[in-house]
């Protein structure tokens, strides 16, 4: 059992660790972590047009 959390918790780091910028959410059914999600985001600045575009 203790692997098991063990590999939960790793997992937890690694996502926390591997993204830059969004969320990661993780989903705990009584009291266990059951699964964990990343939602990654990427910006861009907006290019705004000039006049003489």
């Amino acid at each position: 059992m203790k692997n098991t959390l063990e590999k939960k918790i790793n997992d937890v780091i690694s996502a926390l660790e591997n993204i830059e910028y969004g969320s990661v959410a993780i989903t705990v059914h009584d009291g266990e972590i059951t699964q964990i999600e990343c939602t990654e985001k990427k910006r861009y600045p907006l290019n705004k047009k000039s006049d003489n575009d």
